[in-house]
């Protein structure tokens, strides 16, 4: 309802600040480096690291310091860890669907997903994002053969500086309903895991752009998806 009626009431603002914010915001490289990597000793591992600029590594400056490099990181000691990274700044949760699609159909044991902001500042409907996330789950399962999928929720855009306000309050809103929703139909899901990136919050920590996560936050988020990974094949 509150929604509703703030889209109503508050479109053209949202709609002029939106323009302005892409505009406004810098655009900050990919972390530089290779996107197929094998570390560590011991158990083989194959993980599949996909979706928007965040998976992509942008506010790192190289792969080691973003998230699929992290996520390694904290494996390596135990794992033979091989990862695979498919992800582009601007992502929809559509574009990764058919990006995925035209992948060679070669076998992850984990699939590692950051998705839904740009589906959020895009005007996607809830209903239809959620559905293609299932679609998302289920061709990894089918197409990779994934047996373990670790789900990022949205991040707190409410607290991104770089959005104004009320922009900042609308996104945060959209993205912890679509999180939400997200974090709910998961808790179903034998063999995937929702990661909340609410422990993100802190401003100081993202990338100069006021949009991106930094080095530090990919460093906690990597961590977390880790110990998922770590229990699951414990």
């Amino acid at each position: 309802m509150i929604h509703g009626l703030a889209t109503v009431v508050l479109g053209p603002v949202l709609l002029v600040q939106g323009r302005r914010a892409r505009r406004r915001i810098p655009r900050l490289p990919e972390a530089a480096g290779p996107r197929r990597v094998s570390v560590g000793e011991g158990r083989p591992i194959r993980i599949l690291v996909t979706g928007d600029s965040a998976a992509a590594g942008v506010g790192a400056p190289t792969q080691d310091e973003g998230l699929a490099g992290r996520i390694a990181a904290s494996l390596e000691d135990d794992f033979s860890v091989t990862w695979h990274l498919e992800a582009k700044t601007g992502a929809t949760t559509a574009h990764t669907l058919r990006r995925l699609e035209q992948l060679d159909a070669e076998p992850f044991d984990v699939l590692v997903t950051s998705l839904g902001v740009n589906d959020v500042t895009r005007g996607l409907g809830l209903a239809r994002w959620m559905e293609q996330q299932r679609a998302l789950l289920t061709l990894a399962r089918e197409r990779f053969g994934v047996d373990l999928a670790v789900v990022a929720g949205l991040p707190p855009m409410g607290g991104f500086p770089a959005l104004p306000q009320p922009l900042r309050w609308y996104l945060g809103r959209r993205a912890r309903q679509f999180s939400d929703a997200l974090q709910h139909w998961l808790q179903a899901e034998g063999s995937a895991h929702f990661v909340d990136l609410h422990f993100t919050l802190d401003p100081s920590l993202m990338a100069s752009d006021g949009f991106h996560p930094g080095p530090a936050i990919y460093q906690g988020w990597g961590e977390r998806v880790a110990r998922i990974i770590r229990r699951a094949y414990a």
